[in-house]
């Protein structure tokens, strides 16, 4: 039975956790309101897309007796792949920063950095890549909560918008969703 213990939270809110490549990018002042509807609209395009990646796939309750079924699997396999060369030709062009463990929903997120560090209270922009195939990272613009001396960087975003908050709100609950159902099968072997 799932008892919650695996549940990611961030601010009081489910928050989505992975291994991805952020940066901060510090600002001499706040994002003005022009610039933040532009990152927005760009964030909402890209968490779109994400979403979409996140349904390729087998589908949970594919009708193998369907006389497609066999043709629709192979078609997705092949766009898994091209997505996946995709992503290592613009890994190979544009240089991301390291992979680090990264805890984030719409109100802020949590990564590990290593120096220069940011000050507490800096504004600027957390950059994260989402995924490997998606040239563009999400910019949330906001400020630094803490900083701790080995490198843990707790940031609180500038209000992100009502669409991009419901995206990130849905990736978060995807990921949760997976981990209680991985938490719910029956471990093999013994």
């Amino acid at each position: 039975m799932f008892d919650g213990a695996n549940t990611i939270v961030l601010y009081e809110e489910l928050a989505f956790q992975d291994v991805l490549p952020v940066c901060w990018r510090t600002l001499a002042s706040a994002v003005d309101a022009g610039t933040a509807a532009v990152y927005n609209d760009r964030n909402m395009r890209l968490l779109q897309a994400r979403e979409a990646m996140d349904q390729l796939g087998p589908a949970e309750n594919a009708d193998e007796a369907s006389p497609h079924a066999a043709d629709l699997m192979r078609l997705e396999l092949k766009v898994n792949l091209l997505l996946d060369l995709v992503g290592q030709v613009l890994a190979a062009n544009r240089p991301r920063p390291p992979p680090v463990p990264v805890r984030f929903n719409s109100l802020g997120a949590v990564w590990k950095s290593t120096p220069p560090l940011p000050e507490t209270g800096a504004q600027g922009i957390v950059e994260i890549y989402l995924h490997d195939a998606l040239a563009e990272p999400l910019k949330l613009p906001g400020r630094i909560a803490s900083v701790t001396p080995d490198g843990q960087i707790k940031a609180r975003f500038a209000p992100v918008g009502e669409s991009v908050a419901d995206l990130l709100e849905k990736l978060a609950f995807r990921r949760h969703r997976r981990l209680v159902a991985g938490s719910r099968q029956p471990t093999r072997g013994g």
